[in-house]
């Protein structure tokens, strides 16, 4: 029986050699297609996957985002505007500031929380954290007081009534309607200071804020390492302050509210680099947008020049921020005189000041 052109041991023809190098080239080809494809099928799967959790974060329909979000610099632009008005509000009596919450109330708001003296781990090591946060690293703090919530609008009143200028935002001087328990936002750091020592406090370090934040154990956020929106204020979910006791389950380890959401919060401390860090050394160098020539100033373009000041930091994250800013880790930075609707403060007190 004669064998088979195609069967072992045959020989082919320069053809079908040409042949089959031609099918194997087209089957290597369609492979290596396939392996593409399905790797950015993958690719974007994740990233959709990405964008249904951070969109799984918000209360409200992306598409009103436009209406919700404001332009940079815009609560800047509005304290120049109201700069006038305010200066000439009238202004708070003691007798009338403390008529408007009970004695209960006044006692609640006024409340501190112990953190303890000892060690806790500061900053993240994940890689997908912003550069500033890393490395984390140890630090130890002393024994401290804090304030169980931001500083409210209606404890800023109190400060007001002694005789500071009010925020920028409180028409004629007074608290806009109902948000009494709402924290104070539109001050400065330079505002938060005065009130800080008017009220026989100071502002928390970096470290003494994260500590009561996160505890001891590393944790994400105040409650745990796992995200839960229905425990915070935050990514536009409400589209506004809420009053400081609104979010009970989202308490730190050591009882204080708001260490995540509502409002950024101001802190003692410059914005440095953490020992060791791989933060390129320009995002902690504070810059002011300056105009070179005066082509440039009609154009309104600038350039974002280097300063010798320093960024103050803030923590926290706030209603307008994303939710992994919002990690007890996570820093961020503005002028020490700049004041915005989602920037507030908290205080706190050595030990040894409680009762002073």
């Amino acid at each position: 029986m004669m064998k088979s052109a195609l069967g072992r041991g045959a020989v082919l023809a320069p053809e079908q050699i040409a042949t089959r190098k031609r099918y194997i080239a087209a089957t290597l080809v369609t492979c290596i297609v396939v392996t593409l494809v399905a790797a950015t099928i993958h690719v974007v799967e994740l990233g959709s996957n990405r964008m249904e959790e951070m969109r799984s974060k918000a209360s409200y329909d992306l598409k009103d985002m436009h209406s919700k979000i404001r332009a940079a610099g815009e609560d800047i632009t509005r304290s120049r505007l109201e700069i006038k008005s305010a200066a000439t509000a009238v202004k708070y009596t003691p007798a009338e500031v403390e008529a408007m919450l009970t004695a209960e109330q006044w006692h609640e708001l006024d409340s501190l929380v112990e953190v303890p003296e000892g060690v806790f781990l500061m900053g993240s090591d994940r890689a997908r954290d912003d550069a500033q946060n890393r490395p984390q690293h140890k630090i130890t703090v002393k024994a401290f007081m804090m304030d169980k919530y931001p500083v409210t609008n209606v404890q800023y009143a109190r400060f007001v009534a002694a005789g500071h200028r009010p925020p920028l935002h409180w028409k004629n001087g007074r608290i806009p309607l109902g948000t009494e328990m709402h924290p104070v936002t539109m001050v400065s750091w330079y505002d938060a200071m005065s009130y800080a020592k008017w009220a026989g406090k100071r502002l928390p370090t970096e470290a003494e804020w994260e500590k009561a934040a996160r505890g001891t154990d590393g944790r994400r956020w105040p409650w745990g390492d796992k995200m839960d929106p229905t425990r915070l204020n935050t990514y536009y979910s409400v589209g506004s302050t809420t009053p400081v006791t609104a979010y009970p389950a989202g308490a730190s380890p050591y009882g204080a509210f708001d260490m995540a959401g509502n409002v950024s919060q101001w802190t003692a401390d410059d914005f440095k680099p953490y020992p060791g860090t791989e933060a390129p050394a320009e995002v902690f160098m504070a810059k002011i947008p300056q105009a070179n020539s005066t082509v440039d100033r009609a154009m309104k373009v600038v350039d974002l020049v280097v300063t010798d000041k320093p960024y103050k930091s803030l923590r926290g994250g706030s209603w307008k921020g994303d939710p992994f800013s919002t990690s007890t880790y996570h820093r961020n930075f503005s002028w020490p005189h700049y004041a915005s609707d989602f920037f507030g403060f908290r205080c706190v007190k050595d030990v040894d000041d409680v009762g002073k």
